[in-house]
């Protein structure tokens, strides 16, 4: 056979040939292509490409003699790149029908907008980013001897409509939910921003304390938030709300005075909820200068419906203050089972008339049972909003 068994395995093959070194051929080609496309991007850099260019105008100290005129920044109206701001429906017919059954129908067709040339439209959008919820907007807010007070800004952005917590828009069955009396007791404050869902809305006492702190929690837990104002109830002043409480005996500058030092406690709310108030809110001629100021600094006014002599309604459509009434008052009776019935039933005037709003205090008892009801109501179809989705608004019929 010609093979020597004994000899060692594998001393009798032939060379192998030599593998060309892979490696060594990919890093070569790789470098290659890096070297093309330095070289490409270069000669584009340093290549004309027929655009013209034109340099920033240097200015001459000779050429012009000093001045003190200040250069405005651009307003409202205008955006930093000189572009006009148009409003969303500059470019619309807007028509509103009410149907038989109640409904809004909102119709649109095309115009013309007023100005030539390219514009910047600003949607205005309800609500605020969570991330800047405890900060006020600027634009939003005047100084004054007794603080900072809110006003509707330049481009007529809203605080009712900034500070407004956003809903689906959906039709269904809405609720409304205010714990009222915030800010009177640190522990009550405390807990009812650690255990109630995002969707009710507080209210905060102006005679409270540490006001802005809580504020910024609660505007960061995502919490919608109304300022309660003292007015005088039937019995003052054997029941009195408090200091700088609105009186019917009082001018009505003294009023607004003392109106604007409650409003100067705390920014980012969307409107004034009494605080008692039976005989102010039966005054007209009381709560008319009081009612219009609070519209024209873009806010709404919630009555919590304590009194059966209110006035609020027709005060309100005569100067065209967005507002609303709550149908209940959950907790005249403080106890966890009593307040959950009370649930119950604001859950069925919701579903007869669509919304309902209902009030309670800041008790241990009422936040225990909203918190449960709350729980469950999504199940059953309800949505809990804020105040400001439900208020009647004379601007958005």
């Amino acid at each position: 056979m010609g093979t020597d068994l004994h000899a060692p395995l594998g001393q009798n093959r032939k060379a192998g040939r030599k593998r060309p070194n892979i490696l060594r051929i990919g890093r070569i080609a790789a470098s290659l292509c890096l070297i093309a496309i330095g070289g490409f991007s270069l000669y584009t850099m340093l290549s004309d490409d027929g655009l013209p260019r034109t340099q920033s105008p240097v200015a001459d100290p000779a050429a012009s003699p000093p001045t003190d005129t200040v250069q405005t920044p651009p307003t409202q109206s205008q955006a930093a790149n000189g572009m006009p701001r148009s409003d969303p429906h500059s470019g619309a017919n807007v028509e509103r029908m009410v149907t038989g059954d109640g409904s809004v129908v909102t119709k649109y067709s095309p115009r013309p907008r007023d100005d030539n040339g390219p514009a910047l439209v600003d949607a205005m959008q309800v609500g605020q980013d969570p991330r800047m919820a405890a900060m006020p907007n600027e634009s939003l807010l005047e100084d004054s001897q007794v603080g900072r007070l809110p006003v509707i800004g330049p481009d007529g952005r809203r605080p009712m409509d900034q500070y407004a917590r956003p809903w689906s828009g959906a039709r269904g069955t809405r609720v409304a939910i205010v714990v009222s009396g915030l800010g009177l007791s640190q522990t009550g404050t405390q807990r009812a921003i650690k255990e109630l869902p995002e969707e009710v809305t507080f209210a905060f006492a102006a005679s409270g304390n540490s006001l802005q702190r809580w504020m910024q929690e609660a505007r960061r837990s995502g919490h919608e938030i109304l300022l309660q104002v003292p007015l005088e109830p039937f019995d003052y002043p054997a029941n009195d709300p408090g200091p700088e409480t609105l009186l019917t005996s009082k001018s009505p500058a003294r009023n607004i005075e003392n109106l604007h030092r409650a409003m100067g406690e705390i920014t980012n709310y969307t409107g004034i909820m009494n605080y008692l108030g039976g005989r102010f809110l039966s005054n007209p001629d009381a709560m008319e200068p009081v009612m219009r100021d609070i519209g024209k600094r873009g806010l709404l006014f919630l009555d919590d419906g304590s009194s059966a002599q209110s006035k609020t309604e027709a005060v309100a459509k005569g100067t065209e203050l967005p507002y609303a009434f709550a149908d209940l008052q959950l907790d005249g009776q403080v106890d966890v089972n009593a307040i959950l019935q009370r649930l119950d039933e604001l859950e069925r005037i919701a579903k007869r008339n669509g919304q309902a709003i209902g009030v309670a205090a800041a008790f241990d008892e009422s936040i225990e049972a909203i918190s449960k009801w709350s729980e469950e109501a999504g199940m059953r179809g309800i949505e809990i909003v804020g105040v400001a989705a439900l208020a009647a608004d004379p601007k958005n019929p």
